[in-house]
């Protein structure tokens, strides 16, 4: 059924508590059944509380029943940035973050202050966006001894700015966007080397609690969903330490054992790089627009401007 699929798994690590308990039982899951992945680390401070801010933006508080924030963030990390100071998660959870890449897997900077990039980049300068992302690629390479290959934008949001530093900073690729082939970016006009990898398959957090899917059936549905999106064969799929590396493991391993059984092959982003530029890659322009079960706009791509 899925012979011919390549699904790369895309690790978002948005806090401390998920870089160091959820990030080792993916790692030590996968290894199990010798499947690779990529893992995005956030290397800043740890303000996951202040995201509740984000109460009155459309859809958020219906996605916080749905989801069970509490129950899969824990109290702690809620409070982080609010009533808790935030936690330098490099500092921290460097350490964790190092026996990923020294056990073969890919690493990768998702973002340096999670909530405030996710809250605040679309609408930033250049002047706010160069000092955000130069922090994030100055503390991975803290923590890791060199910079980032590729990145992955908190909540998928990006500007024009950052596309910009990517091309800048010689990133090879990144996954910043969602839905649609891979395809690189149009910034300033010109097509950018940096190819953009979106994020092809919904996340577990946007189909629980929706259409009467829970976590008996969300492997199902995430299998039944790339079944269908199987050609161009080519998928992405993002997962978070804090949901699938903890309370989900269980139904995630149902979801990979499922792939497996139908054939697809499960790689790390870098090799959804290599097979997408085997061929010309169209030039799109990334704009915002909304995803189904997740608040808000997001970064997607606008139909292709030339092949």
């Amino acid at each position: 059924m899925l012979e011919d699929a390549r699904i790369g798994l895309k690790v978002d690590v948005d806090t401390l508590r998920g870089t160091r308990e959820g990030v080792p039982r993916l790692a030590a899951l996968l290894k199990k059944h010798g499947m690779d992945a990529t893992f995005y680390f956030s290397v800043g401070p740890d303000h996951t509380g202040r995201a509740m801010r984000r109460v009155f933006r459309k859809g958020f508080a219906q996605k916080v029943a749905r989801t069970s924030v509490l129950k899969h963030y824990g109290l702690k990390t809620l409070l982080y940035g609010v009533l808790l100071p935030g936690p330098d998660i490099g500092e921290k959870g460097g350490a964790h973050m190092r026996a990923v890449r020294d056990a073969g897997f890919e690493v990768g900077l998702h973002t340096y202050d999670h909530v405030r990039w996710q809250d605040t980049v679309a609408g930033a300068t250049a002047e706010w966006t160069r000092a955000e992302f130069e922090r994030g690629l100055r503390a991975f390479e803290r923590i890791f001894g060199s910079p980032p290959e590729s990145h992955a934008a908190a909540g998928w949001q990006i500007n024009d700015h950052a596309l910009a530093l990517e091309q800048e900073y010689g990133l090879r690729y990144a996954s910043d966007t969602r839905g649609g082939p891979a395809f690189r970016p149009l910034v300033n006009g010109s097509a950018s080397p940096c190819a953009q990898l979106p994020t092809t398959l919904p996340t577990f957090d946007e189909l629980l609690g929706r259409n009467g899917i829970d976590e008996s059936s969300i492997a199902d549905a995430v299998f039944d969903l790339s079944a269908a999106a199987a050609n161009p064969p080519l998928q992405v799929f993002t997962l978070h330490a804090e949901l699938e590396g903890m309370l989900l493991l269980d139904p995630f391993e149902a979801l990979l054992l499922k792939w497996r059984r139908a054939g697809a092959t499960i790689v790390r982003m870098a090799a959804i790089h290599a097979l997408a530029m085997k061929r010309e890659l169209p030039v799109r322009a990334v704009i915002q627009g909304e995803i189904p079960g997740r608040s808000g706009l997001l970064a997607v791509q606008a139909p292709a401007m030339r092949a």
